[in-house]
């Protein structure tokens, strides 16, 4: 008997939904900081074993959008809950469990099952985390509860064996061998992105898209030629820095960062364009890879 199914991670934003991922798969392939909304697209991680495949799906925070990439954003938020076999939906310690309360009478209507995934323990008592489980189990009585803390790794290995009791009987849907539905070149971006997330601040992170024009790989080495771009002059000079010094810096971390990724030497050259206004533009979000049509 071999089962498969798609897991679906949602949540509001910085609540350990991409940590929890990474943990899940065992592999580095979301985007995690200490920064909000650094999840934009649905990012597919696939745990094997030799009776069960499992589909995760980390997606974006949900959030009341202010422009279009977060309207797109939001419905890769949305959309994980049409196609899912179990959903996870993570909360943490610190915030309302009210907070978001339109998508969360979304969840409450889903006859799928849910496992609510409430995170970061470590930082919280536990008469605390018990009142907490009360006002969640009031919200969503149908769901099933797990308290973890994902940075500290407890809980985790729990959650993946009630998730492999609870997915259908089905083949795998995709190749054993295989752990992410994206390309290298999605990784390249965003890990360059991760870097611009770390090392800049206020709305330059948030003003980025990073496009990998080139990518040749060889047995020991891999070229890349990335683009950055942002959407007025003053945050390309930002990007830039003095005399390039900023942008020296950020393909150094990204250069450290990909080749313990991809187990190569890396060459990588960036440049910094502006498109004014990308992140409301259709066309441009349709050239990004944000629109599900």
């Amino acid at each position: 008997m071999h089962k498969s199914g798609f897991v679906n991670i949602v949540g509001n934003p910085n609540v350990g939904k991409s940590t929890l991922m990474n943990l899940l798969v065992g592999e580095r392939i979301s985007i995690a900081t200490f920064k909000a909304q650094t999840t934009r697209h649905r990012i597919m991680g696939i745990v094997n074993t030799d009776d069960a495949q499992i589909v995760l799906s980390d997606t974006p925070g949900v959030v009341k959008p202010a422009y279009k990439l977060q309207e797109s954003m939001l419905q890769f938020s949305e959309s994980a809950l049409q196609d899912a076999d179990v959903l996870l939906y993570v909360t943490d310690v610190v915030e309302e469990p009210e907070k978001n309360i339109d998508f969360l009478s979304k969840v409450q209507k889903m006859d799928v099952p849910v496992l609510l995934v409430i995170n970061k323990i470590d930082l919280s008592t536990q008469s605390s985390v018990a009142a907490l489980i009360t006002r969640w189990q009031a919200l969503l009585p149908r769901a099933e509860v797990y308290p973890i803390s994902a940075k500290s790794k407890f809980g985790h290995q729990v959650i993946l064996r009630r998730i492999k009791e609870l997915l259908p009987e089905s083949p795998p849907y995709f190749g054993k061998d295989q752990w992410t539905d994206k390309p290298a070149r999605f990784f390249v971006s965003e890990i360059v992105r991760e870097k611009i997330l770390l090392y800049y601040d206020k709305e330059i992170p948030y003003a980025v898209q990073v496009v990998v024009k080139t990518f040749k790989e060889t047995e020991k080495r891999i070229d890349i030629r990335a683009v950055i771009y942002v959407e007025r002059d003053s945050q390309k000079g930002i990007l830039i820095g003095h005399q390039g010094v900023a942008l020296k810096r950020l393909g150094i971390e990204s250069r450290r960062s990909l080749e313990r990724f991809f187990g190569k030497k890396i060459n990588i050259e960036t440049f910094v364009k502006v498109d004014k206004d990308w992140r409301n533009s259709d066309r441009e979000l349709r050239n990004f890879g944000y629109s599900q049509e």
